[in-house]
């Protein structure tokens, strides 16, 4: 495992670590999240390719500049730092906000990308509710944070996991699920270098700006859609009519699961990953 590096990209550093080798794959994080929510992908896909995971603008240890951000603020990012790591094609996989992210990159980028990932995400809203909604659910949750992190953790996982798996981690928080993640390893990590009020709002401000439905059939990349039955966050509904409109895309579901379904389904969504990413 390479320690954490920075990259200097559009006047801004960049926090990113590289695991493993091979054809490069790039993770995008979500909302109020960092590199380190991908902790039941990293190793595993590590083990066949070069995983590179890194914090977006205004979250984990990368700057948190003022904004406006945008989503081509976010997509000229993943850019440059690309351009630095001397990548120049990878496949990537966003998930939540990052999904939206990708999506914006693979428009504007589409030269940089080999195959799409695309979990729980959307292709936004025509006015700004969605990111107004996002926003106002982040912000009570750093409130909780501040007040009692273990209780705003078993609060937020309500949105995040099927009810009968959050029952599981609440009668043993310190069972380590797929030998990859405990709820105790969350509680940590949501407790380091978390985002302040400030980089909530500038990152729905760049929500609000992501608008890809008109232009998703321009993507002729090979994309894999992987959707969760009971998430309330990015409705399954909404990604079906995704893969309606990407050409070339396949689309999974995972049942009695929620927008958590990367950790809990790990073996299941890292096992799909893996097929659609070594297809030849």
């Amino acid at each position: 495992m390479m320690k954490e590096a920075y990259a200097l990209v559009n006047n801004i550093n960049i926090c990113y670590e590289i695991h493993g080798d091979g054809d490069p794959v790039l993770l995008v994080h979500g909302f109020g999240a960092k590199k380190e929510s991908w902790i039941a992908q990293t190793e595993p896909l590590s083990q066949h390719f070069k995983v590179i995971r890194f914090d977006n603008r205004g979250a984990g240890k990368s700057d948190r500049p003022d904004g406006p951000y945008t989503m081509e603020v976010f997509a000229d990012d993943i850019n440059g730092l690309l351009d630095i790591l001397e990548t120049k094609k990878t496949h990537i996989i966003g998930w939540s906000l990052g999904g939206m992210i990708v999506q914006n990159f693979i428009l504007k980028y589409p030269e940089k990308v080999n195959k799409m990932v695309l979990i729980n995400t959307n292709y936004g809203t025509p006015d700004e509710s969605g990111a107004e909604v996002y926003k106002n659910m982040r912000l009570q949750g750093l409130k909780s944070i501040k007040e009692d992190p273990v209780k705003a953790f078993w609060q937020s996982i309500r949105t995040d996991y099927y009810i009968k798996f959050r029952k599981q981690m609440e009668a043993d928080p310190s069972k380590k699920w797929y030998d990859l993640w405990s709820a105790d390893d969350l509680i940590q990590e949501s407790i380091i270098d978390p985002p302040t009020e400030k980089d909530v709002i500038v990152q729905a401000g760049a929500i609000a700006t992501h608008h890809t439905f008109d232009r998703l059939h321009e993507i002729k990349n090979e994309t894999l859609l992987i959707t969760s039955s009971h998430d309330r966050i990015t409705p399954q509904s909404v990604m079906e009519e995704m893969h309606e409109r990407i050409p070339n895309s396949t689309l999974k579901l995972i049942d009695k699961a929620g927008h958590g379904s990367p950790r809990s389904r790990a073996p299941e969504i890292n096992q799909m990953i893996i097929e659609f990413l070594k297809k030849k």
